[in-house]
């Protein structure tokens, strides 16, 4: 029973809540699916949805230089890098702009929903509550990316399947679930590098082979056919007022101190303090501990990961909110299998706190 893929209450609430949400959001905008992607009409306008849909109406390299490159002063290598949903919509939605609309948010839900299933058994087969698996459903940066149209519920729920079949010992399934994560969005690299230093550590060459064979080399190939499409890659080419990792730890909080003054630094660290920069630190700490311990499990490795990468966060990140709990969303994950893998009532208990921050989203 113990690998029995049950769904749990917390599942059927998640899916009743966003359904909400959404229905909320469309009757404020006379039922127009368009104004979830926020498509804008000039640079810095819109957010990052519209690049899902517009890719998805038309994926050619010649449109989306157009769409992107020219209208809105955007990288498209970056964009089009993300390229598992926009494939999605346009396949469900039959290649139709209007059909595509709604498909987008519904593959969202659709991959929330399952997303939160998903950890709700990871958590289980840990021999915690599923009912920690809300946190994950209602995290913010969850919730907006499912509001936006963003490719984060899509890659997660791939990470989050990718770890069921991890540990049903089907080793190049959870390699192709971590390959298609990465197609969806390229952060979730985090869990995949997490995952081959495990494979590494533990001396397994088999795990190791099917990462690097399904889920990194079909990655890199993808890099080079941007670098073809559209002269760059997309790793490391930012969007549009994008900034390059910080060196300094925590530099990115600071800046906002000089960039924006004292009034605003001091509102941003009242949330980037607990909710950030905290549980970033006792990440580190705490996976480093476990490692010591010669705990080399794939959660350990990927929480560590997750907090390592957090205090270098670019500026142009921390500076925004939403942006900040979006890029946060691995860490969320990775501190709830963490918890649940020491059984740490403390670190489940605590991680309540993170859906204060769905205040942000109250005037949405």
């Amino acid at each position: 029973m113990r690998n029995t893929f049950i769904l749990h209450p917390s599942s059927f609430i998640l899916l009743v809540a966003y359904l909400l949400y959404l229905t909320l959001i469309l009757a404020r905008n006379g039922g127009d699916p368009l104004a979830l992607a926020r498509i804008g009409h000039g640079p810095n306008e819109g957010y990052d949805g519209q690049f899902t849909y517009l890719i998805a109406v038309d994926p050619s390299p010649a449109a989306v230089v157009r769409e992107i490159a020219e209208a809105r002063a955007d990288i498209p290598a970056y964009r089009y890098q993300r390229i598992l949903l926009p494939f999605l919509a346009r396949l469900f939605g039959l290649g139709q702009p209007a059909l595509i609309a709604w498909a987008i948010p519904l593959i969202n839900l659709a991959a929330q929903t399952m997303g939160a299933a998903l950890v709700a058994q990871l958590l289980a087969e840990l021999g915690v509550s599923r009912w920690y698996a809300l946190v994950y459903g209602l995290w913010p940066g969850l919730a907006v990316a499912v509001r936006a149209d963003l490719t984060e519920p899509l890659s997660y729920a791939l990470v989050a399947a990718a770890y069921l079949f991890h540990g049903r010992e089907r080793a190049w399934l959870s390699a192709l679930c971590f390959g298609l994560a990465l197609f969806a969005k390229e952060t979730a690299m985090l869990f995949v590098a997490a995952h081959m230093a495990y494979a590494l550590f533990a001396r397994d060459a088999r795990r190791l082979l099917s990462l690097t064979l399904i889920a990194v080399a079909p990655f890199i190939a993808w890099q080079f056919a941007l670098k073809a499409m559209f002269g760059s890659f997309g790793i490391g080419s930012g969007g549009y007022l994008g900034a390059p990792f910080e060196i300094i730890p925590f530099n990115g909080v600071w800046r906002i101190l000089s960039d924006r003054g004292l009034a605003v630094f001091a509102i941003f660290i009242l949330f980037l303090g607990p909710w950030v920069a905290f549980p970033s630190v006792w990440g580190i700490i705490a996976s480093a501990r476990e490692a010591l311990k010669r705990n080399w499990h794939p959660y350990v490795w990927a929480l560590g990961a997750n907090a390592a990468i957090t205090p270098f966060t670019p500026y142009s990140t921390f500076r925004e909110p939403v942006a900040i709990f979006r890029f946060c969303t691995g860490l969320v994950l990775a501190t709830l299998l963490f918890g649940g893998l020491v059984k740490s009532r403390r670190v489940l208990n605590y991680s309540w706190l993170w859906l204060a921050m769905l205040v942000f989203l109250v005037k949405d």
